[in-house]
């Protein structure tokens, strides 16, 4: 299966304009980037105190990121899987140059090895995170 590491530069321009319009409006419906913003309240740190203390308190702390971290993923898992399984899909195929409305054609074994194949091209995750950073920027 074709994707953005295995493409020639020129299918690579025109296919990411294209997840670009799409990265867009799947981000805005399912609002991933402010469910990130959830964050937990933490305890302060009294750095005055003693060096057990302090240590319950960034246990604490961590204890509280990671349980906060764990509840955006599963809003993150409904958006994207129940609340909008389309648009996701749709970014699903158009990374694996699949045309939306042949998304179904193809095995989700098919996608994953994909996806795994373009995760471990540096190419690939520079796109991805400059297009976070765009979508971030609003542009």
């Amino acid at each position: 299966m074709k994707n953005l590491s295995t493409c020639t530069p020129e299918e690579f321009l025109k296919q990411t304009v294209r997840i670009k319009r799409a990265a867009e409006k799947w981000l805005s419906l399912t609002d991933i980037m402010n469910i990130r913003k959830n964050v937990p309240e933490l305890e302060d740190i009294d750095w005055d105190a003693d060096v057990d203390t302090k240590a319950k308190v960034m246990a604490e702390n961590k204890r509280r990121r990671t349980e906060q971290a764990m509840a955006n993923l599963s809003k993150i898992i409904d958006a994207v899987a129940e609340e909008h399984p389309a648009e996701t899909l749709e970014m699903l195929a158009l990374v694996c140059f699949v045309e939306p409305k042949d998304v179904n054609k193809h095995l989700m074994g098919e996608y994953l090895e994909s996806i795994t194949e373009m995760i471990t091209d540096q190419a690939v995750i520079g796109f991805f995170t400059s297009l976070a950073k765009l979508g971030q920027m609003r542009i």
